[in-house]
């Protein structure tokens, strides 16, 4: 019988990383095959360096990280701050889920304040309708997925909902070694920080979860409701 197959695509080199790395470890320790997406290789980001000093050290840190996790990595030729949903966007990420073959897709959440995530969600979406219909010819054969979710990044918390808490105890010391495979971690040259948050957020959904560590995840939200006393569907 085949590995089931996660796939995390991120907006940026350490966004998947961050925001999953410990559901990534943890399935991956289960069996599961893994691939990270980095649709930009957020090489804008550095105080210091060059947009070309930035982007070599940016896919060193990629390699490492899904050299640690034991993952595939693609990283998309996108630019940092100008990622736009386009059909050309959606059918590359298209054509690596026929590539690929996951099961369960991880990305963003569309409530960010940052313009990359909002539209790595929507090129996502995009991305499923195409990967999944026999019509559009390619050269790989169409592929169905079996779960959209949604994971926990701080700067996409808008309307986010904490649907699933995932125990990720046995592997939160291997996240935490994890998120130091990137430079912005271990050298936390970021105004914002990254590592700390997400070293206490771990411990929050962990209390919050009736577990030490955890990580949460969205389902996708829908405009109706089962309710079961009636069975009726309710908005």
């Amino acid at each position: 019988m085949a590995a089931q197959h996660l796939m995390v695509v991120g907006a940026h080199i350490s966004d998947a990383e961050n925001m999953a790395g410990a559901v990534m470890l943890k399935h991956k320790k289960a069996g599961w095959d893994i691939t990270i997406v980095h649709m930009t290789a957020g090489e804008k980001g550095h105080p210091t360096l060059s947009p070309e000093e930035y982007i070599k050290m940016r896919h060193a840190d990629a390699q490492a990280s899904a050299a640690f996790i034991g993952a595939n990595v693609e990283i998309l030729p996108y630019k940092d701050a100008e990622l736009q949903v386009t059909e050309e966007a959606a059918w590359m990420v298209a054509d690596l889920i026929r590539k690929y073959r996951p099961d369960v897709i991880i990305t963003h959440w569309h409530g960010s304040f940052h313009p990359d995530h909002n539209n790595t969600h929507e090129i996502v979406r995009k991305s499923l309708f195409k990967a999944s219909l026999p019509a559009f010819k390619r050269d790989l054969p169409p592929h169905s997925i079996r779960a959209l979710l949604y994971s926990e990044n701080w700067e996409d918390m808008e309307n986010y909902s904490a649907d699933v808490y995932l125990d990720v105890s046995d592997v939160f010391e291997d996240y935490l070694k994890l998120l130091k495979t990137h430079a912005l971690m271990r050298e936390r040259y970021a105004s914002f920080r990254y590592y700390d948050y997400y070293e206490a957020l771990g411990t929050v959904r962990g209390a919050l979860g009736g577990f030490d560590k955890a990580v949460t995840l969205m389902h996708q939200p829908s405009m109706y409701s089962y309710d079961r006393e009636s069975g009726l569907l309710l908005k």
